[in-house]
C-alpha cells in the first residue's frame, strides 16, 4: 500500500501524536514536511500490519524546540491533524520493498532578509557577463545546461557562515549523526529557459566524496517569470552495497529566498525551466553548494 496526499499548499499544521500507553503530545509542523509524511506512513504500516516496512526511531522537536521527543515508529498508534489532510488510498499488488530508504529534506523560508534578497539580485544582475556554462565532472554533453559564478565574494562568505551555524540544526532535522565539517563550497547558478540539470548525485566521485550534505538557496525576482526548475529528490534503495534510486520521490518547489538542504549521496535532478522572455534577468538564481565531512 502507498499513500498519496490530495495536491495541497504548504501550510502549518496542527499534529497530535497519539502514542501508546495514553501519551499526547501536540507539534505544528508543515503539510509537506517530510516528517509528517512518514508518521503517516507509519500509521498506515501499523493500521494495514505492515509495522515491518516502516519501522524506525522518531526524532521531533516539541515545547518550542527546547526539548526533541524521541519514539519509535511502532509506538504511534494515531494522529489527529488540523486543518485536516486527506489521504488517497492506492493499492499496490507488487510487493513493497523493504529497503526504500526515504531521502528526507529541510526547507526553511526566508533564508536572507528582505534587504540582503534585494542586494543580492542587483549584485547579480551586473555579474551577468561574468556567468559562464556549467559542465559535469565527467564533460558530459547536454547533460546539464545553466550558466554559473564561480566567484562571487560580495556574498558567498556571508552564506557559507549562515550555512554553518545552521548544521547543528539541520542535521539534528535530518535524523543523522553528527560530523566534523571540513569545508563548505558554494556556487551561483543560473537557470534560463529549457536549462536543466539530469539525474545525479553530489559525491559519486573521488573528488567529492567527502561531501554529506546539499544545500540549494533560491532566489529570483518577483513578479515570478519562469515555470518549472523543480528539484527532484529520489529516495535511495542499496544494490550491491551502493546507494541507487529507487521510483519514488519528492518534487520540491523552488520557493523564492528558501534554502534546501540533503544529503549529498541522494539521487536527485532539475526539472526544465521555462522562461518566456528568456532574459538573465527573469532566471532561476541559486546559490548551491556542498558540506564537506572531515576524513580523519
Amino acid at each position: 500500500m502507498q499513500l498519496a496526499s490530495e495536491q495541497l499548499e504548504s501550510r502549518d499544521v496542527k499534529v497530535k501524536l497519539l502514542l501508546t500507553g495514553g501519551h499526547e503530545y501536540t507539534v505544528y509542523l508543515r503539510s509537506d514536511a517530510p516528517t509528517l509524511h512518514n508518521l503517516l506512513k507509519a500509521v498506515a504500516a501499523r493500521a494495514y500490519k505492515q509495522e515491518s516496512a516502516c519501522q524506525s526511531l522518531f526524532q521531533i522537536p516539541i515545547e518550542e524546540g527546547r526539548s526533541v521527543l524521541f519514539f519509535p515508529s511502532e509506538h504511534l498508534t494515531g494522529l489527529v491533524i488540523e486543518p485536516p489532510i486527506f489521504l488517497q488510498q492506492i493499492e499496490n499488488n507488487q510487493h513493497q520493498s523493504t529497503d526504500i530508504l526515504t531521502s528526507d529534506y529541510v526547507q526553511i523560508d526566508n533564508f536572507l532578509t528582505s534587504e540582503e534578497h534585494k542586494k543580492l539580485i542587483k549584485y547579480v544582475l551586473k555579474k551577468e557577463s561574468d556567468f559562464i556554462p556549467t559542465s559535469t565532472s565527467t564533460n558530459d554533453v547536454n547533460y546539464r545546461r545553466s550558466m554559473v559564478l564561480y566567484s562571487f565574494s560580495d556574498f558567498s562568505d556571508m552564506i557559507v557562515r549562515r550555512v554553518r551555524a545552521m548544521i547543528p540544526d539541520i542535521i539534528s532535522k535530518l535524523g543523522i549523526p553528527s560530523f566534523t565539517v571540513s569545508q563548505i563550497e558554494a556556487q551561483l547558478t543560473a537557470h534560463n529557459d529549457g536549462n536543466y540539470y539530469k539525474l545525479h548525485n553530489d559525491n559519486g566521485s573521488s573528488d567529492t566524496a567527502n561531501r554529506e550534505l546539499t544545500f540549494v538557496y533560491y532566489f529570483y525576482r518577483e513578479p515570478k517569470a519562469f515555470a518549472g526548475g523543480e528539484l527532484l529528490l529520489y529516495d535511495s534503495k542499496i544494490k550491491n552495497n551502493l546507494y541507487v534510486k529507487a521510483e519514488s520521490f519528492t518534487k520540491i518547489e523552488p520557493r523564492n529566498n528558501s534554502i534546501v538542504f540533503f544529503l549529498s549521496r541522494c539521487m536527485h535532478e532539475v526539472l526544465p525551466v521555462n522562461c518566456n522572455s528568456r532574459a538573465f534577468a527573469d532566471s532561476r538564481f541559486t546559490i548551491n553548494g556542498w558540506v564537506r565531512k572531515a576524513t580523519n
